[in-house]
């Protein structure tokens, strides 16, 4: 259900909505720009992205992978940074634009560090996101036919989702006072998955709020949307109402409680809509990875369902005129005819309250402590989120143990190595993130199963 806004909020967004009203939609449209709900070049030529995510920031060496997902068939990369708050700070923005411009690839660059705000106390704030790409304006300035600047990623969890609308419009804002002209992104709320709907149900005043009316919206499709049901009738209320929509992010079914991929690539392409796959490398997951260790010839099966399907990347991509390339299809020219859609998916899982975290004892000296949350729960699914932290000394590895009492099981896991006997789950770190300094912390992330009870387990942390 749509949390509602308090009075003021609602007054201060109203009269903002009323004030912009008289701004000419096509001011300040510089490059890359809305027209409708497409996307279009500086030139009036349709765009659609076809293309991946890239977890720069955490792996800044692998600069090779720009090169190889253009040859793979992509014309976008989502660009994964961070503004200094968790990750990073990438002060390298100038050296992956250019890197995507060589590669002949529209960059759309994003801040990490918001995701789950709200729920996930590390998270930063969508005004914090804006200060960073303030602070990196030099090096985004003039690139507006190039680069798309997606605010921050997943910037609201499932607590308190409705403060989603305000941030969104203020962030908006404040990067339009600020002098931006780029085409901004903006992601749904409940980790992207909007199941809550509220950027659904407050889509225009959001896109109302952008003086350039420049602004383009961005779902998220996981495990919320695992029937084609569920991904139809969102996608329906977007076209019906002409806003303009993007995938930006989204796995494959690998189980029946998965988003359903192919559906949602074909609908996408019948819509003329972009996506973005989640993504090229360094989950260390099959689920999510589309590559085994950033190798181009190792595609996994997510990998050959996105480059190579039916309505995948090689058989739709239009690389940008900027670069030369055919226009893409208009998104109006082939609508898809549909019923008014209904108000809420009923095929869509429903996350519901979550228990209490556990965390295991405080460590003496050299060693970690873990602790355990769970982020979102719906019928049969929930995902989690373990945050490890070093103690009064630095650590190289570590090692998350738990039981489960009540039949749960881990389906799929990101950022750690997670194995299963029984009930016995072992969480190891990945390359990247085992070595912490003394008191520093990292987390991993997980999707699991339960049936009647989810009881948060105890765990323990070891560390060398």
């Amino acid at each position: 259900m749509k949390r509602l806004l308090t009075s003021v909020g609602v007054a201060v967004l109203a009269t903002a909505a009323s004030i912009l009203v008289a701004v000419s939609p096509a001011e300040a449209a510089v490059g890359l720009h809305i027209s409708g709900r497409n996307i279009v070049e500086a030139n009036g030529q349709n765009f659609i992205m076809r293309g991946v995510n890239h977890e720069h920031v955490w792996f800044t060496g692998q600069t090779s992978s720009f090169a190889n997902i253009k040859a793979a068939g992509a014309n976008t990369v989502r660009v994964v940074l961070g503004s200094g708050k968790r990750w990073g700070p990438s002060n390298d923005v100038a050296n992956v634009i250019s890197l995507c411009k060589q590669n002949r690839l529209i960059c759309v660059l994003e801040v990490h560090d918001t995701t789950g705000y709200g729920e996930d106390g590390a998270a930063a704030t969508l005004d914090e996101a804006v200060n960073y790409w303030i602070s990196q304006k030099s090096a985004l300035v003039g690139q507006e036919n190039y680069v798309v600047i997606n605010i921050g990623n997943e910037p609201i969890g499932n607590t308190n989702a409705g403060q989603w609308t305000a941030a969104t419009v203020a962030a908006i804002q404040k990067m339009r006072t600020n002098g931006f002209q780029h085409l901004l992104m903006v992601d749904a709320p409940n980790w992207g998955q909007d199941w809550q709907y509220v950027m659904r149900d407050n889509a225009q005043t959001v896109l109302n709020a952008d003086t350039s009316r420049n602004t383009v919206l961005s779902i998220h499709m996981y495990d919320v949307f695992n029937t084609a049901t569920a991904i139809r009738d969102y996608l329906d209320r977007f076209q019906n109402n002409g806003w303009p929509l993007v995938i930006g992010e989204f796995g494959w079914q690998q189980s029946p409680n998965n988003v359903d991929d192919q559906t949602l690539i074909a609908e996408a392409n019948a819509r003329g809509l972009g996506y973005l796959g989640w993504s090229w490398a360094g989950n260390n997951d099959p689920y999510l990875d589309m590559t085994v260790n950033f190798d181009p010839t190792q595609l996994t099966t997510w990998g050959l369902r996105l480059f190579n399907g039916a309505n995948g990347i090689k058989a739709t991509a239009k690389e940008a005129t900027i670069f030369g390339g055919t226009p893409s299809p208009s998104a109006s020219a082939s609508p898809r005819p549909s019923a008014s859609p209904s108000t809420s998916p009923s095929a869509s899982p429903r996350p519901s309250s979550s228990p209490s975290p556990s965390a295991s004892p405080s460590p003496g000296g050299r060693g970690c402590t873990a602790v355990y949350a769970i982020t979102g729960q719906w019928p049969g699914g929930f995902q989690a989120d373990v945050k490890v932290t070093a103690g009064s000394a630095a650590i190289t590895s570590w090692t998350v143990t738990w039981t489960y009492a009540n039949g749960q099981t881990v389906t799929q896991a990101w950022s750690a190595t997670v194995t299963s006997s029984g009930s016995a789950v072992t969480a190891r770190n990945v390359s990247y993130n085992g070595s912490l300094s003394a008191g520093a912390s990292t987390n991993f992330g997980f999707l699991g199963s339960w049936n009647g009870t989810n009881a948060v387990p105890a765990v323990s942390c070891t560390a060398s």
